[in-house]
């Protein structure tokens, strides 16, 4: 006698017992989300597009210096890449219909992130990268606000000198 599949065994349990679907950024349900990591991602953006930019200003580029400038930039373009991942997952496991129907911005301003992340990485430039930390903060603050949390505004201890959004305790 051939013996039942797993999932035939799982299937039966779950029609019997009717088990709550449940889903977490590690496909498990852990619960833990949170917009830090964008943000903090976006700071470095900044912050490497700010030290390309001094080095830049050098009249020297030698060894030394193109080897600063092809570091700043391929990490540049990691945290920009980070940023994309961290806002994939809240968007596509944390963020639920209803909180795209409370926040009709939230899908434009995903959107918007994804592009302003890929310019980041497509060149250099201070006014791109704190573009894309703001719309980073906007997301953050609609993140929060599904949580029923306020947030506060704090300017970082960073060398970006820029701010983030925090939840208010």
């Amino acid at each position: 006698m051939k013996s039942p599949s797993v999932y035939k065994i799982a299937s039966a349990l779950d029609r019997k017992f009717k088990s709550e679907e449940v889903y977490a950024h590690c496909d498990i349900p852990c619960g833990i989300y949170d917009p830090y990591a964008a943000q903090l991602a976006a700071h470095t953006v900044i912050r490497m597009d700010m030290l390309i930019e001094e080095l830049g200003k050098s009249q020297v580029m030698d060894t030394e210096s193109r080897n600063k400038m092809i570091r700043y930039v391929e990490v540049k373009e990691q945290h920009a890449e980070n940023v994309k991942h961290e806002v994939r997952v809240l968007w596509g496991d944390y963020f639920k219909p209803e909180h795209a129907e409370k926040f009709p911005e939230l899908h434009g301003l995903v959107w918007e992130i994804m592009k302003k992340a890929s310019k980041c990485k497509q060149g250099t430039g201070i006014k791109e990268s704190e573009e894309l930390l703001e719309a980073v903060k906007k997301m953050a603050v609609i993140f929060w606000k599904t949580k029923g949390v306020d947030t506060v505004e704090a300017k970082s201890f960073y060398p970006t000198e820029r701010t983030f959004v925090y939840p208010k305790v």
